[in-house]
């Protein structure tokens, strides 16, 4: 039997594509297709829970696994590794479409020795492509640590990934208003809608740069 599976990390990208990708894949080779299994999460995440019953509950020995593209399939280049070592020794064939050479069909007849070149040539061109989604993801998480630092040190982002309610400037011109006891700390959270931990992180904030013990 021959089945799918494709992952999506984010609302942005496009699920479509890599269903339709599969479908008319099958449809050009008269395969019969089940189903195409589905997740919707980050690729850092361990738990895929449609994936795991794909994998545990129905896949068999002689079925076909297709995947529209590789890092879709798992996290890294060891788990890519894993994951298709696992379906070789299981007797499941995986069929990787942004790799054309996981998808021939070789003749009944051909040779033990073709077969091992053609498995020998795979394997070497999945490890070249998983190493290029590791490191792409790599860079991915190195720009969003670089773009939350620089909003950080621009006083735009909170401690906890959080943006900002207002700068610490305006921030100031409200608090000192507690200074001359012109109101108070509640009175004025509530006024600017505040949460006490957001009130209470903004005037720390406030001492600090202001040196005020």
């Amino acid at each position: 039997m021959y089945y799918g599976y494709h992952r999506v990390s984010t609302k942005k990208q496009n699920l479509e594509r890599g269903i339709k990708g599969i479908e008319d894949f099958c449809k050009s080779r008269n395969y019969k297709l089940e189903k195409v299994f589905i997740d919707k999460m980050s690729e850092k995440t361990i738990d895929r829970p449609r994936y795991t019953v794909l994998k545990e509950d129905v896949l068999r020995e002689g079925d076909t696994l297709i995947i529209y593209e590789l890092d879709r399939f798992a996290r890294n280049k060891k788990a890519i590794s894993d994951e298709l070592r696992y379906y070789e020794e299981h007797g499941i064939r995986v069929m990787i479409l942004d790799i054309p050479t996981t998808t021939i069909d070789l003749p009944e007849e051909t040779d033990s020795m073709n077969k091992l070149i053609t498995e020998t040539i795979n394997k070497d061109i999945i490890e070249v492509y998983a190493m290029q989604a590791e490191t792409e993801m790599q860079r991915r998480e190195k720009r969003q640590r670089d773009g939350i630092e620089a909003k950080k040190a621009r006083g735009e982002w909170e401690d906890h990934g959080r943006k900002r309610v207002m700068s610490a400037d305006e921030f100031a011109k409200h608090y000192q208003r507690v200074e001359r006891d012109e109101i108070g700390s509640r009175a004025l959270m509530r006024e600017l809608k505040m949460k006490k931990s957001t009130y209470f992180h903004y005037v720390k904030e406030y001492k600090k740069i202001n040196q005020i013990d």
